[in-house]
């Protein structure tokens, strides 16, 4: 009879998120310039935290944004204005205070909403759990043992998504 699993600590709890953020990134797909001039990394999850927040709070501003989201304003208008040039969200004057944009999420799903939401993880769960998709059977793991792990980590972060939404962060916080 195998024993129950012992209680995460708070430092492994936090490098196993860590953990996660990398897979996450490393199965979004890479954005394409607006301008059609290459690729760009870096800020991923910035672009991720502004987007959920406008998601969740329309017609928001960056400050607001910055001050729910913990990240420096800075970040917070570079996120914005990738966002922006994506068609992710829609920007207009703020009527109260014409200096101040207000930010929504678009009316349509842009071409890059679309090309994340439809990005699959396996690829990369495979990669981490340290299989490629490809390996078979004559390899030092079967194919059978990669598959069943990959199931069963597929499964438990679906268990994990289910209870832990964008939302459970904002209760942490006063």
């Amino acid at each position: 009879m195998s024993q129950p699993p012992q209680p995460l600590t708070p430092v492994e709890l936090f490098l196993l998120g860590r953990t996660l953020m990398k897979i996450g990134e490393e199965a979004l797909p890479e954005p394409t310039l607006g301008t059609g001039t290459g690729t760009f990394r870096g800020g991923t999850r910035a672009v991720l935290v502004v987007l959920s927040d406008v998601y969740a709070h329309d017609d928001t501003t960056v400050g607001a944004i910055a001050s729910r989201t913990g990240l420096p304003q800075s970040q917070v208008s570079g996120a914005v204005a990738r966002l922006k040039e994506s068609g992710s969200i829609e920007t207009a004057p703020d009527p109260a205070d014409g200096r101040r944009q207000l930010i929504r999420q678009a009316a349509a799903v842009s071409e890059r909403v679309a090309e994340v939401r439809g990005a699959g993880i396996e690829e990369a769960l495979t990669t981490a759990l340290g299989a490629s998709a490809t390996q078979s059977a004559n390899s030092t793991g079967s194919r059978d043992d990669v598959d069943d792990r990959l199931r069963e980590v597929t499964e438990a972060l679906a268990v994990l998504a289910r209870h832990l939404t964008p939302e459970s962060v904002s209760r942490l916080r006063p």
